[in-house]
């Protein structure tokens, strides 16, 4: 752990005292250096935890995570250096260095073994996020999607909080390794208990998002720059799912009414999101909107609290994580060109830009989830234990993937076909380092499809 902490740490002073001409450069290769050096997390092992001290350690179910954390910092700053041309050098130093302090925050957070210094890394993202969508936003409503942003997650903080002091006062710990030897909340009352687990779980609830409590997640992806968009869909989102599946393992399972009502939601929002996204006229919104959607499979089979349905939700977020970032690479490549957002105003742009198009293709698949992705494996696994678990729920699941297969080809032919526009005749043509970012999301999940069991947690949930 610390051989990965170390470098990123002092990525921060390099970046500050590296000349002008050589911070992308510099930036680039030392974050996709830790990057390489992440991926020897997928190393399998014996224990069921690394722990490098007492307070870090790394399992199958976090690895993942950390490993996609670490694989988007580079793509980060790749992606917005176009946005970045004109600033002055002091704010694209900022820039990166915001990233990489975000990068810190989501590495502590997935690694910790203390719930309360889970608890700080969690709220710790908040400021990085919240600065790259006010200050590199396209819009005046960035301010607005920032206020929303961050109004949402102090609500849902302040319970979790008290949740994890309550924890502490009955139990003496907020060690994950230790808490799942405590008995502690058959002290409290049965209402006491209700009130906890909701505490507990609102604010992973507000962070995944859960349908009802999404409100700000398009707004803060519509206004956010590329790089705000690419965190928020790839990893922000896995908080809360980390969160609930973390929880869930180490302290007393939900309480059934909480649990049904949860899942009810999510499982209806799946459906509700699928139809929002068919009458999108943004871009960007519609791609938001197909994430709410996705996580609410994620919600509901982290609920049922089966080793099958985690290893699904696990498979599903880091799959969802790779193409919603590389979605939204695509979506400003457009917007990039257009100056627009809107569907109807950039068609035809296979004819235009004709590589560009198959990467919108390959996305469009992966999206679908596609055999052999490995979105169809996260799906198809939560599907299936979801089913096990109630049968009634195939009516909602299989009518959710008909919506998500329907609202992304109708985002593909809406963007890819038609008549082109007048205004679009003449644009500029893309670059090898977009062609780059592409191939950077496309072949972790082609590489992934031969060995899944890499992301599916599976030796720790079984245990």
């Amino acid at each position: 752990m610390l051989k990965m902490m170390i470098p990123m740490i002092l990525l921060l002073p390099t970046i500050m005292l590296c000349k002008s001409k050589q911070l992308w450069p510099t930036a680039l290769t030392h974050s996709f250096w830790i990057a390489l050096l992440s991926l020897q997390w997928f190393k399998p092992s014996t224990e069921l935890m690394t722990f490098s001290n007492c307070y870090l350690g790394v399992d199958q179910i976090s690895a993942p995570f950390l490993i996609l954390s670490c694989w988007l910092t580079p793509m980060m700053i790749m992606a917005g250096q176009s946005n970045l041309t004109t600033e002055p050098t002091p704010r694209k130093r900022t820039f990166i260095l915001i990233t990489i302090l975000l990068q810190i925050s989501l590495i502590l957070a997935f690694s910790t073994t203390e719930l309360i210094m889970f608890f700080i890394a969690f709220e710790s993202t908040l400021l990085p996020t919240l600065v790259i969508i006010t200050r590199w936003g396209g819009q005046m409503e960035r301010l607005n999607a920032g206020t929303y942003f961050l109004f949402y997650t102090l609500i849902g903080s302040l319970p979790l909080l008290v949740a994890l002091l309550t924890t502490q006062t009955y139990s003496g710990t907020l060690s994950i390794c230790t808490l799942q030897l405590s008995t502690y909340p058959n002290t409290m009352n049965s209402w006491t208990h209700t009130m906890w687990c909701l505490a507990l779980f609102t604010a992973f609830m507000i962070k995944m998002p859960l349908y009802g409590l999404h409100l700000w997640l398009p707004k803060a992806h519509v206004e956010a720059p590329i790089a705000g968009s690419m965190i928020l869909a790839a990893v922000l989102l896995k908080l809360g799912g980390y969160g609930i599946i973390r929880m869930t393992m180490t302290l007393t399972p939900p309480l059934k009414m909480l649990s049904y009502s949860f899942m009810m939601l999510a499982l209806w929002g799946v459906i509700m999101t699928g139809f929002i996204c068919l009458r999108q006229t943004d871009l960007k919104s519609l791609i938001a909107y197909s994430s709410v959607s996705h996580m609410g499979l994620v919600i509901a089979a982290t609920l049922t609290q089966t080793e099958w349905a985690c290893t699904g939700a696990i498979t599903l977020m880091i799959a969802h994580g790779l193409t919603s970032s590389m979605l939204f690479c695509l979506a400003n490549t457009n917007y990039e060109r257009t100056n627009s957002r809107t569907l109807l105003l950039a068609r035809n742009m296979q004819l235009l830009l004709p590589l560009m198009g198959l990467w919108w293709f390959s996305a469009s698949l992966t999206n679908m989830a596609l055999p052999p992705t490995i979105n169809l494996m996260g799906e198809l696994t939560i599907i299936v234990s979801l089913f096990n678990w109630s049968n009634i729920t195939i009516l909602l699941t299989g009518l959710g993937t008909l919506m998500t297969a329907a609202y992304t080809l109708y985002m593909l032919t809406i963007t890819q076909w038609g008549e082109t526009p007048s205004h679009m005749k003449t644009i500029p043509p893309t670059h090898t380092r977009e062609h780059l970012l592409m191939m950077l999301h496309m072949l972790p999940m082609a590489l992934l499809m031969m060995q899944p069991e890499l992301i599916q947690g599976a030796n720790t949930l079984h245990r």
